[in-house]
């Protein structure tokens, strides 16, 4: 859950898994789509997929135990070089040292190296933290890394004056700790997609993502991406066309929101629609449910917010209130 997300932003989640999942056994038991929403919300979801596949394998294949080699846990879904020198060092005792980007910006600006090729700057960080690492208490030693890089040597203003090897940085003493690493660039591509809100006998029309690619395995409200010249009417008709085989009858903005994802920011509009003929539906693909039963699903966190919105509306109506 730590990988790319903020302690933070991690711990209810993690407590809600826990109470879900306490064991191995329970997480490889439990069926995707019920993982994929513990997991919904916390992002980048392949992590949740890797992570159950992990659990299976070592449910089935290693007697509920999960390995102690770095060359059985490079095997598993999910284990490269980080997550496994972080489970061998602090769940084993493993002389190995941890490299994440808390811990690369803190070697980066105490060295005071400047940008090349990942492979290159990784490989002399690694060597340097092989140096460093305290092979007796390598649990300490890569969490005290973490956490400087996390609390203290900060992305954006680094708490300098208060950092405990301040002495020992070359990019503070360059005046360079604000540039090194360099400022990541902001996301710039915007897209924006529609979706169609449809009810039918007080049931909701979701349906699945692919298995693969962006969002996997999720479920949405049928929609899509705006194409270039095309309004967002036009977009919502063409999309409900092409995935559902339907025409519309009439649509109602609902709502906008804007979500932001790793690479791109996404500008979302949903349409209150209703179609001219109700078509035949693949039930693998798609549901009708109940605005209860959505929050069952796994939805990415735009989804999530217009059923929120369906929720407090619904509540509003019963409450005589207007939403």
């Amino acid at each position: 859950m730590l990988q790319q997300t903020t302690v933070a932003a991690v711990i209810p989640y993690y407590k809600r898994w826990l109470r879900l999942f306490p064991d191995i056994s329970s997480l490889a038991g439990a069926p995707l789509q019920g993982v994929l929403k513990a997991w919904e919300g916390l992002g980048y979801y392949d992590r949740a997929r890797r992570l159950h596949q992990a659990a299976r394998i070592i449910h089935r294949e290693l007697d509920g135990k999960i390995p102690d080699t770095s060359e059985e846990l490079r095997r598993l879904p999910g284990f490269g070089p980080y997550i496994t020198a972080a489970v061998l060092s602090l769940g084993y005792g493993r002389p190995l040292a941890v490299l994440d980007a808390n811990v690369r910006r803190v070697l980066m600006r105490l060295d005071r190296i400047k940008p090349g090729p990942t492979s290159v700057v990784d490989g002399a960080l690694r060597r340097r933290l092989d140096v460093l690492l305290d092979r007796r208490q390598p649990a300490d030693f890569n969490q005290a890394m973490m956490e400087l890089g996390a609390l203290v040597c900060r992305p954006r203003s680094p708490l300098c004056p208060a950092c405990p090897v301040q002495a020992f940085c070359h990019a503070f003493e360059a005046g360079e700790q604000e540039v090194i690493p360099p400022p990541r660039q902001r996301r710039s591509e915007r897209i924006e997609t529609v979706v169609g809100i449809i009810e039918s006998r007080g049931r909701y029309l979701i349906q699945k993502r692919p298995a693969s690619g962006l969002l996997a395995g999720l479920w949405e409200f049928p929609g899509g991406k705006r194409e270039k010249g095309e309004s967002l009417g036009a977009a919502l008709r063409r999309e409900l066309r092409e995935e559902l085989g339907a025409e519309v009858e009439s649509a109602r903005l609902l709502l906008k929101l804007r979500h932001a994802y790793t690479r791109f920011l996404v500008d979302l509009s949903a349409y209150e629609t209703v179609l001219k003929k109700i078509p035949a539906l693949d039930s693998r693909r798609h549901k009708w449910v109940a605005r209860r039963a959505l929050k069952r699903y796994p939805f990415p966190s735009g989804s999530a917010r217009i059923i929120r919105f369906l929720e407090e509306r619904e509540n509003g109506r019963r409450d005589g209130r207007s939403v």
